[in-house]
C-alpha cells in the first residue's frame, strides 16, 4: 500500500537520476573528444585526470540544475493542489485550479478537483438555504401562536373572537407539527440507502384509501374524480408509499380550482408499474417545474400558507429509494400530470 502511494515520487527520482546520468555521459563524450585521444596506447595531452575531474563536477552541476528545474515544473501542480486543499479545509470554496497542463493526467486531476469544489460549494449553499428556510418556516407559525395567545388575554372578548383565535392557534400548532415531522422524515430518508419492511400489497386499493383520506379536501371543492385503477399488486414499503400518494394527490387537490377534475390511473408492463396522477389545475411554468422537488421551494407564494415545500421532495426521495422515478408534465393553465414509475418485483 505504501509503495503504491509513493510510486509517483519514485518515478520522479528515477527520472532525475536518469537525467544526471545522461548529462554525465554527454559531458564525458565531449571531454573525450576535446581533451584526449588514444594513439598507440598513449594519451596525447598527458595526464587526463584533472580535466576529467573538472568535467565530472561540471556534469553534476548541470545535471542537478536540470533536475531542480524539471522537479519544480513537475511539483508545481502538486503544490497548487496542496494550497487549494488547505483553502477548502478552511471553508473557502471559491477555488479554481488551472486545467491546462501538458500532462493529461494532471489536467484530469485538476478538472475533477474543480468539479469536487463546485459540488462542495453547492452543498454548502444548500445547507445555508436549508437553515434559513427552516428558521423561517418555524418562525411563522410560532409568531402566529404568540400573537393569538396575546389576543386571548384581552378582556371582553366575544365568543366568536375567542373561537377564531383558538382556531388559529390550533392551525398554527398543526402546521408546526407537520413541518417538524416532515423535516425528521426527509432527514431520515436522506441518510438511508435502501428501504426496509417491504411487503406485497394491492396498490390500487392503497390509492383508493389515499383518496378517501383526502375526501374532505376534494369534496369541499366539488372536484370530479376520474379513476382507472385495475387490480395491481406491488412489493414495497406500504407506509412510505402511502405518504407519496397523500403528498402528490394533496398537491393536485390544492392547485385545482373548484369544479375541476383529478384523474388517477395505473398502467403496468413486465418491468414497470406506472401511476399517473393528473389534474386540471393552474399548472406550472418551466421555472417552477424545474424546482418543485427542491426542499422548501414553493412556486406559488400566494398559496404558500397551505404547505411548507417538503411534500414533493419527500415523495421524490421515497420513490428514489424504491428504485423508481417521478416525472411531471405541466403548462400554465393546463394542469399537471405526475407519472410515478415503480419497478416490478423481480424485473
Amino acid at each position: 500500500m505504501r509503495s503504491g502511494k509513493n510510486s509517483g515520487l519514485w518515478w520522479y527520482f528515477v527520472s532525475m537520476v536518469f537525467i544526471i546520468i545522461l548529462s554525465f555521459v554527454f559531458i564525458m563524450a565531449v571531454l573525450a573528444f576535446l581533451y584526449f585521444r588514444v594513439e598507440n596506447n598513449t594519451w596525447e595531452h598527458g595526464n587526463p585526470f584533472p580535466p576529467i575531474l573538472t568535467m565530472v563536477l561540471f556534469s553534476l552541476v548541470i545535471g542537478t540544475t536540470i533536475s531542480i528545474m524539471v522537479g519544480r515544473k513537475i511539483l508545481s501542480p502538486i503544490t497548487d493542489f496542496s494550497k487549494a486543499a488547505k483553502e477548502i479545509a478552511g471553508g473557502n470554496f471559491d477555488i479554481y485550479l488551472n486545467e491546462s497542463h501538458r500532462v493529461n493526467e494532471i489536467s484530469e486531476v485538476a478538472h475533477h478537483f474543480n468539479l469536487m469544489v463546485q459540488e462542495l460549494r453547492s452543498i454548502e449553499t444548500l445547507r445555508n438555504d436549508f437553515v434559513v428556510n427552516v428558521s423561517h418556516e418555524f418562525k411563522t407559525p410560532i409568531a402566529a401562536i404568540e400573537g393569538y395567545a396575546m389576543l386571548l388575554q384581552e378582556e371582553n372578548l366575544s365568543k366568536e373572537e375567542h373561537d377564531e383565535y383558538t382556531g388559529m392557534i390550533i392551525e398554527s400548532s398543526r402546521q408546526l407539527s407537520n413541518l417538524s415531522g416532515n423535516i425528521l422524515k426527509i432527514s431520515k430518508l436522506e441518510n438511508q440507502e435502501m428501504l426496509t419492511e417491504l411487503a406485497e400489497y394491492p396498490l390500487d386499493e392503497q390509492l383508493r384509501q389515499a383518496l378517501l383520506l383526502l375526501e374532505s379536501l376534494w369534496s369541499a371543492k366539488q372536484l370530479n374524480l376520474n379513476l382507472d385503477l385495475e387490480e395491481q399488486r406491488y412489493y414495497g414499503n406500504e407506509e412510505l408509499m402511502m405518504q407519496v400518494w397523500l403528498n402528490v394527490l394533496g398537491n393536485a387537490i390544492k392547485f385545482t380550482p373548484e369544479g375541476g377534475e383529478i384523474s388517477v390511473s395505473i398502467q403496468a408492463d413486465s418491468s414497470w408499474i406506472s401511476v399517473i396522477i393528473s389534474d386540471t389545475g393552474i399548472g406550472m411554468t418551466p421555472k417552477v417545474r424545474k424546482h418543485i422537488f427542491e426542499k422548501f421551494y414553493q412556486g406559488d407564494p400566494a398559496r404558500a400558507a397551505g404547505g411548507n415545500g417538503l411534500g414533493l421532495p419527500l415523495a421524490a426521495r421515497i420513490i428514489s429509494l424504491s428504485k423508481g422515478t417521478i416525472e411531471v408534465r405541466s403548462e400554465p393553465g393546463q394542469g399537471s400530470a405526475f407519472t410515478i414509475k415503480l419497478p416490478v418485483a423481480g424485473a
